[in-house]
């Protein structure tokens, strides 16, 4: 049995696991925070008027620094994604690297102020801009950055152009000294523990699921789930590189896990049954209504509009994203329908 979490909103303060309290406004802040969002109405709930935002304390021993919502622009220095830690008695595991040189110092500086112990290794969840960018910051300081294989393949074959694209939106002040590396450590299994701090953090992956290499983080002492690219709340799920029966199936899999808290790749912490069910439903909603587009010969030009779905309508980037994703499912369902058997003769 895995002990139970403080809960998913809890204000940062004193921790059970030795580290110094943060400030009173710290906690007021989060407070603050916590009442004014809807948990997964409308995803992460930072505000970028200053950076970096203050640290959540999720449960004792694990914390969030929490990305902007939103798409990657100058305003929030594209810093969308959030980045989580857990201390154990021996030193610091970081969940997700940042979008940029920059954010990966802020962070690397917010963990400074909780704990005095060492970082020992960033694990890196999934592939977009604003969860692997900021590796070459902690690569700097001589500390580790471990990926699945896939996802480092993925990184590899990808982000030179992303990177690109990104220094173009944001500036070159906001992107300066952040480059293209490659992470220390890959792996393969499908799951392990690490024992590196000293508290004991599995690293899970479902095989090619939201992307190929995406992996979820569970820290068994306090039951909070690091999801990455599996778990998006109050933002759509974007389904580019994913393999949509299979990511189900994941979800399915971290519903086993009876994780008492979701930290989401973006958007605000919730708990671990409603955050699972919310992108379990999205997913199915869009197949079904793209399936039968599909079905009735739709044509792909008409599907932006044909595809809607105004019960998610308030999610952040849904005018985006899903319409995006609404195109790419419709591709995929037409060829699948082409090159079933009895249509191939």
């Amino acid at each position: 049995m895995m002990a139970g979490a403080t809960g998913a909103h809890a204000a940062a303060g004193c921790a059970d696991d030795g580290s110094p309290p943060l400030r009173r406004r710290a906690a007021l802040a989060s407070l603050a925070t916590a009442a004014a969002c809807m948990v997964g109405a409308l995803g992460g709930c930072a505000t970028f008027d200053a950076w970096p935002p203050q640290v959540q304390s999720v449960a004792p021993g694990v914390y969030l620094l929490p990305g902007a919502t939103g798409a990657a622009e100058p305003d929030n220095l594209g810093r969308i994604g959030n980045v989580g830690f857990i201390v154990g008695p021996n030193g610091v595991i970081v969940i997700d690297t940042g979008t940029s040189y920059a954010h990966a110092q802020a962070v690397l500086a917010a963990i400074a102020r909780v704990t005095d112990r060492p970082v020992k290794l960033a694990l890196v969840t999934h592939v977009r801009p604003e969860f692997v960018f900021g590796g070459s910051a902690f690569r700097a300081r001589g500390i580790a950055i471990r990926m699945h294989t896939r996802s480092a393949r993925l990184m590899a074959a990808r982000c030179e152009l992303c990177l690109k694209v990104l220094r173009q939106t944001l500036g070159d002040a906001a992107m300066h000294d952040t480059e293209m590396y490659k992470p220390d450590q890959e792996f393969d299994e499908p799951s392990h523990v690490l024992e590196l701090i000293g508290r004991p953090v599995r690293v899970l992956h479902f095989g090619h699921s939201s992307g190929p290499g995406d992996i979820a983080v569970l820290d068994e002492q306090s039951g909070v789930l690091f999801a990455g690219g599996l778990l998006d709340i109050g933002r759509v799920p974007d389904i580019q590189d994913s393999e949509l029966a299979a990511w189900q199936h994941a979800l399915a899999a971290l519903r086993a896990l009876h994780a008492r808290v979701v930290v989401p790749g973006h958007g605000a912490v919730i708990d671990a049954d409603s955050g699972i069910m919310a992108v379990e439903t999205y997913l199915r909603r869009l197949e079904e209504k793209v399936r039968s587009l599909v079905n009735s010969g739709a044509s792909l030009i008409s599907v932006g509009e044909a595809a809607e779905l105004p019960e998610f309508a308030r999610w952040d980037q849904y005018d985006i994203i899903h319409r995006r994703n609404a195109s790419i499912a419709f591709l995929r369902f037409e060829r699948e329908l082409m090159f079933k058997p009895e249509n191939m003769k």
